[in-house]
């Protein structure tokens, strides 16, 4: 059996490496990669992704969005990637600035709704809903203002003359109070009828 020789031993001169071809610019559009449309599938990945925002994962928004789940981790990670798909970056963030402009919490957007949630009370007749509408309406206007003490300390730990002084303190603070307890009169019981 003969010999094997070595790669290079023997062998006839190698002729001269041709010159390398010359690297064609890619087919497309020629739009700069930042002007570029999305796909149908990358509009779905950005409409899966900012509408279940914290609900489900980049992975999942892929899949949901088309693409197949063996390679829907590594799509999902390119369509975020702003080196891989600056378009599609550009495009998530649109998307949520449109979705917060369109959901946020403004006061004004806040006190007209309330609004509607008490007339619609009213006409149901839920006035004890209509009541709270009504009541949270004032609460962000300011109408309403919430004042809390907080004390520490027990009334266990204190004794009876250190309560009573208390008290008495308490009762110095505010102005007098009315007493409002219905007087009863007494019935003379020999002249109710027994049954």
């Amino acid at each position: 059996m003969p010999k094997k020789k070595a790669v290079g031993q023997g062998a006839a001169p190698a002729a001269a490496p041709a010159a390398a071809p010359a690297v064609r610019p890619k087919k497309g559009s020629g739009r700069k990669v930042s002007e570029r449309k999305l796909t149908r599938r990358q509009e779905k990945f950005v409409k899966e992704l900012v509408a279940n925002d914290g609900l489900i994962t980049l992975r999942e928004a892929a899949i949901r969005a088309g693409y197949p789940p063996g390679s829907a981790h590594s799509r999902a990670w390119e369509l975020c990637s702003l080196d891989h798909c600056p378009h599609v970056v550009r495009e998530i963030e649109r998307y949520r600035e449109e979705l917060d402009s369109q959901y946020a919490v403004t006061y004004k957007r806040h006190v007209r709704d309330m609004k509607r949630l008490r007339d619609a009370a009213l006409e149901g007749g839920a006035f004890s809903a209509a009541v709270q509408a009504e009541k949270n309406r004032g609460l962000a206007e300011g109408l309403y203002v919430s004042k809390s003490e907080v004390r520490t300390g027990s009334l266990d730990a204190m004794t009876r003359e250190e309560v009573e002084a208390e008290l008495e303190r308490l009762r110095q603070t505010y102005p007098e109070t009315i007493d409002i307890t219905p007087e009863v009169e007494k019935q003379d019981t020999e002249s109710v009828p027994e049954p």
